[in-house]
């Protein structure tokens, strides 16, 4: 079955079963491979993504639940206020160590900083519990969104 979905701003044409999950569709039929496969049960945040600008699993939505939404994905991310504050920041305080769960990591941070531009640590605690990293960068994670809401806010951004 034939399915139109946008993504990062553009349409695309994709003839797979409804059931198929957005990720393959991302991955496999699109070739966007910055969305990352981890458990396939929506347990470790890894193939995080927006849709409609709420972080969602993409490995347990089905292309046919999307239907109109706006899908948007790590590859585009930095075009984003939020997204490109947190990816600046990532770099900055050196989150990463291995880098496979940084992309759900990020999308599931700019989405938090795009709803709440001031989050408190519980805020943040809340909105990245369901993103696993198994180097353990948890703290550097925290202090990255911080520092990332506070150059949010200075720029003025929503």
């Amino acid at each position: 079955m034939a399915f139109a979905i946008t993504i990062n701003g553009t349409t695309h044409s994709v003839d797979v079963d409804g059931d198929t999950p957005l990720l393959w569709v991302l991955r496999d039929v699109l070739g966007m491979t910055g969305t990352k496969f981890g458990c396939g049960m929506a347990l470790c945040g890894a193939c995080t993504v927006h849709v409609d600008g709420a972080a969602t699993r993409s490995c347990i939505t089905t292309i046919d639940s999307v239907g109109a939404a706006k899908v948007m994905t790590i590859e585009a991310i930095g075009a984003t206020p939020a997204g490109e504050k947190i990816q600046k920041a990532w770099l900055d305080h050196e989150v990463a160590q291995c880098g496979y769960c940084q992309s759900g990591q990020i999308m599931s941070a700019s989405a938090l900083l795009a709803d709440n531009p001031r989050p408190t640590d519980k805020d943040i605690d809340d909105a990245m519990s369901g993103n696993i990293c198994r180097c353990g960068t948890y703290v550097r994670i925290r202090e990255a969104i911080k520092v990332a809401a506070q150059a949010h806010g200075k720029a003025g951004q929503p």
